[in-house]
């Protein structure tokens, strides 16, 4: 069953994201997702939120995103991540 992991989050450091956004396709390679969202502009449509960004990536199964989530490399460069934001990471579920 596809699955999905979105991510929303406010950047309180700049450099360090753009540090981890500089390797994050390189960490995507070889693996099954693919990024279909990416967005610092979205907007709210009904209720409230007030994060900065929110990325959405599709896997095929939940094993090809935990594949990935736990790989060396995005292991490493997700440090970056961490450190520069706060938000959350969902695992959804699609229909199916």
């Amino acid at each position: 069953m596809t699955v999905y992991a979105l991510a929303q989050f406010t950047i309180h450091d700049r450099a360090r994201y753009e540090a981890y956004a500089a390797r994050f396709m390189e960490a995507m390679a070889g693996h099954a997702g693919r990024l279909l969202a990416a967005d610092e502009g979205a907007q709210v449509m009904e209720g409230a939120w007030k994060g900065d960004k929110v990325v959405l990536i599709e896997f095929p199964d939940e094993a090809a995103l935990h594949a990935w989530k736990d790989s060396p490399l995005y292991r490493e460069i997700s440090k970056d991540r961490e450190a520069a934001t706060e938000g959350c990471v969902l695992l959804v579920k699609g229909l199916g």
